[in-house]
């Protein structure tokens, strides 16, 4: 296709008509592929003859193709641009970057940082030496723009991936210097002359965002920069040209300058001017920027924050700066004695005011209370307010030099207070109380534990902060209620006074201003925390919920949904009867989220972090209520399509949190329905396609499937559930490319079919194992050895005839045994077990290696038996000491505090027959719930390297799994079988403990015993069940 042909499909795209524009673009579509298609693209973009929107379509669509296909992120996927295409891309987009208009450099921009990722310095060797030579002619613009996408392609590099910058240091900045040099000295500088500086200094912050580079450890260089910088931070910006209005005046040309260079300042202060770094190169470096510069720069700041004090302009951002820098001077002995004589001016004419509530947050108040909310809870607004860095200043101020300054500034505060108190209605100094309030606030760490003021908090609260609940100025009642939660928790000697403020932040619920009520619900959740009697909430909690709800429809805020997880999470099982208004009301609000995130498609919009809070809210509902399986069944309904639809790639963001609402679901409901089936097809498409690293938490609803829907998993033919795990688990552990920890997962699947499909399986048991052994000879990691060294012993527990037969014909016999008693033997330093050190893997390896004994004399051999026989002793001996170790730590816990870290349902079992002190049945049911809890968590992965198998922070994931080998005591299974051994065999028998030596006969005596015993608490708690279950109601 030509370019007028292409020009026409172009503008066709522009059309109103919706066909039009359809047919435009399948033509684009249809032709983007061709050879020298590129190429016409950007002949268009670069021509001035053809009109700007025409150009700015073809500008996107040449941006667009180049994002796609310069550099494909499957490098198996086959080049769609002709190196020929690529070679006249690359010599003419230099050329026009500087020539074409700003709407259209931004797109030629983001081009060149795509081609310049992908090809400098191996396919584009030449480039930095266009822009040398560019630096010293007429295209300085374009050799700027070009260079400062160079140089922040390196600006996040470490070692030897950032070599290339010191080349670019040594090669333009020299030229950089000159050219800086002269656009400093211009009289009244245009502001592209400030466009020009701006690259510049953007192109100095790339090259020492991580590291200096040695070309700048030169004093002499390194002044020659400082000296510019402090020269143009000096000036005062022109007065002509700045724009009226606010937004477009912090965007100008010279502002933007002046945050840069103190951008650059902060950072060579905070990151290199440090004296303690123990780097010796970095810190002869801090040791010259503390001596030559940073008392000069600290002296530029303080006369910049100058012109707020009477009434000049200062961008926000820069403010920001500016006031991190003075924070990071106050621990500093020689910096601060130079903040010193002007501390009070700053503290209390500066900071102080800059607290305050000012005219910007009136107009917000009045005309946007959602944008004002909205800025209020953004932590990304929290970098550019200056507000929040004189919070940070004072809060630094106060912990690090408090001695000097904390009665001071609470003396000033109570100033104002008084003024307050004193003054006429129409006179009261509303602002500066709000500041004062906010400084209050921000200083709660250090007034709760420091005295006097520890004492006099409740006077203070009482007095000064509670009286503005019923203030008739709307940000002070907003300011009562956000101080009032940031001292919730004190100790209040009259119980009122907690009430009185309670009862306020409730009534603030609704009140008529949008951020009091937002501000209200904040404080709220500080309240219920620290509420010692629920009864005070108790009888309003459904009108308090509905207020919640009512506010979550108003506005997209997780912050409310905190409140209201809190609160669930305080009463626990009272939710129930809310449970099902509750779900709907936060499914509703999720959709309304997901809908405005998808509206503003930004990551950190309010609506998609509102999003992931209603759904964590509905996993704290499902907790509160999983003692009662019938509310599962009641709110399946309302949350089924919000499952069905975040499985999918639609639910990226979201999709740990729906993963955990089906974990509960398919766990803890009666049964599990055809619905809830649904979306197992959804999990498993998801984990083929995208979601590898989210395997560990879809493992935990398969799981559930399995081991509580097994009957539906193993009749069920369309789909066949059988074959979908197995293609999954399967195409899993073929997959070269996976690291070992993403496949973990895998056997702990299968071994979840072995054990909950027991004598129901024998088809799968050979591909199943055939898989792990093919897997299990390319791994050199214990961690999974292990892993699927216990599939192994499921399938011996599982049919121990059929194992040996399939591990027979594929020649793997003696090699597993051999591996297995190796990782069984293998011992730290500290003589402690390597491998296999949880209670469960003890367990089942107990299992499947007393499974053997039971084997016809024909199929194991006497030696082989007696080496099982003695390996399955040494395992029973170590669980049982286990066991007991569990115990005791339990004992040593706070009752409360069980994070199911120590124990599963066998060592409950195990615990009770060892005659340890069982628990009642409720809290029983609360280590299965912290179970499923943690399973959600625990199936995260580990994301070390470490080549043990088990690791201290680790130790729960296999321990939350809940299987039928739970019910199967080890003890009493290996005495039945060696006694069942002892009928059938007797000389087997009788050569088995021939082989062992008095060690081991201590051992298996000490084991029987220990058996016994068990079987007898077992018998007298079956009795009491039995007896308990026929008693007369």
């Amino acid at each position: 296709m030509d370019v007028p042909s292409l020009v026409v499909i172009l503008q066709a795209a522009l059309s109103p008509n919706p066909a039009e524009r359809k047919a435009a673009e399948e033509s684009l579509n249809k032709f983007q592929h061709t050879p020298q298609h590129l190429v016409r693209l950007l002949q268009i973009v670069v021509d001035n003859n053809c009109p700007l929107a025409v150009r700015q379509v073809a500008s996107i669509q040449f941006k667009n193709f180049i994002a796609k296909n310069w550099a494909p992120l499957d490098h198996n996927e086959p080049q769609k641009i002709l190196l020929s295409d690529k070679d006249v891309v690359r010599d003419h987009i230099l050329v026009f970057v500087a020539q074409v208009p700003p709407l259209l450099r931004v797109q030629l921009g983001e081009c060149l940082k795509t081609i310049i990722h992908a090809d400098y310095p191996e396919q584009w060797p030449l480039l930095l030496d266009w822009v040398k030579h560019n630096l010293q002619d007429q295209q300085v613009y374009g050799a700027l723009f070009v260079l400062q996408i160079l140089a922040r392609k390196y600006e996040f590099k470490l070692d030897e991936e950032r070599t290339p910058v010191h080349r670019i240091v040594e090669e333009t900045f020299p030229q950089l210097l000159i050219i800086f040099n002269r656009l400093v000295q211009i009289e009244k500088p245009a502001v592209e002359v400030a466009d020009l500086i701006k690259l510049i200094c953007k192109i100095f912050w790339s090259s020492i965002y991580l590291e200096i580079p040695k070309q700048l450890l030169d004093p002499n260089a390194f002044s020659a920069w400082m000296m510019l910088f402090l020269n143009v931070l000096e000036r005062s910006v022109p007065l002509e040209g700045q724009p009226m209005d606010p937004e477009l005046r912090k965007s100008w040309g010279w502002w933007k300058v002046k945050k840069w260079i103190v951008h650059i300042l902060n950072r060579l202060y905070t990151r290199f001017g440090d004296l303690k770094l123990r780097n010796p190169e970095n810190r002869a470096f801090a040791q010259m920027f503390q001596k030559n510069y940073a008392g000069k720069i600290l002296e530029c700041h303080l006369n910049l924050l100058g012109v707020i004090r009477v009434g000049g302009y200062l961008p926000d951002r820069v403010t920001n700066l500016i006031l991190q820098y003075l924070s990071n001077s106050i621990s500093k002995n020689s910096m601060y004695t130079l903040l010193q004589p002007q501390l009070d001016v700053l503290l209390f004419e500066i900071v102080f005011p800059l607290m305050c509530f000012n005219d910007n947050d009136q107009k917000l108040w009045e005309e946007d209370p959602h944008e004002y909310v909205r800025k209020g809870y953004d932590i990304i607004e929290d970098l550019y307010s200056p507000r929040t860095a004189s919070m940070d200043f004072i809060n630094e101020l106060v912990r690090k030099r408090g001695k000097e300054n904390l009665q001071k500034f609470i003396q000033f505060i109570v100033e104002i207070f008084k003024r307050y108190n004193e003054a006429p209605l129409e006179y009261k100094p509303y602002r500066q109380k709000d500041g004062a309030l906010l400084a209050v606030g921000a200083l709660c760490d250090k007034l709760k534990q420091a005295e006097p003021y520890k004492s006099e908090l409740e006077h203070m609260l009482t007095q000064h902060v509670f009286p503005e609940f019923r203030s008739p100025v709307g940000h002070l009642r907003a300011k009562a209620a956000w101080v009032a939660g940031q001292y919730a928790n004190v100790n209040f000697s009259d119980k009122n006074n907690f009430l009185q403020a309670l009862h306020c932040v409730i009534s603030g619920l609704r009140d008529p201003e949008l951020p009091v009520r937002v501000d209200s619900v904040f404080a709220l959740r500080s309240f219920v925390e620290a509420c010692k009697d629920l009864n005070d909430i108790r009888a309003i909690l459904p009108q308090l919920l509905d207020d919640i709800f009512k506010l979550m429809n108003e506005i997209e805020n997780e912050d409310l949904v905190f409140t209201l997880e809190t609160i669930i999470d305080k009463f626990g099982e009272e939710m129930a009867p809310y449970a099902l208004g509750l779900c709907q009301n936060l499914a509703a609000a999720f959709w309304r989220c997901m809908n405005t995130a998808e509206v503003d498609d930004e990551a950190d919009d309010p609506g998609a972090l509102a999003a992931v809070g209603c759904l964590r809210a509905v996993s704290t509902i499902l907790e509160s209520v999983s003692g009662l399986p019938h509310l599962f069944v009641q709110v399946e309904p309302t949350l089924l399509p919000i499952m069905q639809r975040m499985l999918t790639t639609d639910g990226q963001e979201v999709f740990e949190e729906v993963l955990e609402i089906v974990s509960y679901m398919t766990f803890f409901t009666p049964t599990i329905s055809l619905d809830m089936w649904s979306l197992w097809p959804l999990m498993i498409e998801a984990l083929a396609d995208w979601a590898i690293d989210f395997f560990p938490n879809i493992l935990v609803p398969l799981d559930n499937y399995v081991s509580r829907g097994t009957a539906h998993f193993l009749a069920c033919k369309e789909p066949d559930y059988q074959h979908s795990l197995w293609n999954m688990i399967s195409s899993i552990m073929a997959d070269k490319n996976l690291e070992d920890n993403d496949i973990e997962p895998a056997p702990k699947l299968i071994e979840v079919v072995f054990q909950n499909c027991r004598g129901q399986v024998d088809h799968w048991v050979e591909p199943y194992l055939r898989i792990t052994l093919d897997r299990l000879n390319q791994t050199e990691k214990s961690r999974l050895k292990c892993l699927f060294i216990k599939v192994i012993a499921n399938a011996v527990y599982y049919n121990a005839a059929l194992t040996l037969g399939i591990l027979n014909k594929f020649a793997f016999m003696t090699e597993v045994f051999n591996l297995w008693f190796q990782l069984l033997q293998q011992v730290r330093k500290s003589g402690v077990r390597a491998n296999f050190k949880r209670e469960q893997d003890k367990k089942v390896c107990c299992l499947g290696l007393t499974t053997l004994l039971a084997l016809p004399g024909e199929q194991i051999s006497g030696e082989a038996l007696g080496r099982v026989f003695r390996a399955a002793l040494d395992l029973l001996v170590a669980y049982k000491d286990q066991v007991a170790e569990a115990a005791k730590e339990e004992e040593v816990e706070d009752d409360d505090d069980m994070d199911g870290f120590q124990t599963d349902d066998d060592e409950d079992a195990s615990d009770k027959e060892m005659g340890v002190d069982t628990e009642d049945e409720d809290e029983a049911d609360s280590l299965r719930l912290q179970k499923l809890a943690a399973q959600a968590k625990a199936f995260r992965g580990n994301d070390d390297d470490d080549d043990e198998y088990d690791s201290d922070d680790d130790s729960s994931d296999d321990e939350e799994m809940q299987s039928p080998i739970d019910d199967v005591d080890p003890f009493i299974f290996f005495v039945d079988t060696v006694k069942a051994l002892q009928a059938s065999d007797p000389m087997k028998f009788q050569g088995l403990m021939q082989t062992l030596d008095p060690h081991y006969q201590a051992l298996a005596n000490g084991v029987a015993q220990h058996a016994e015993q068990r079987s007898e608490i077992e018998k007298e708690k079956m009795e009491k069940a039995y007896a308990a279950a026929a008693a007369p109601s």
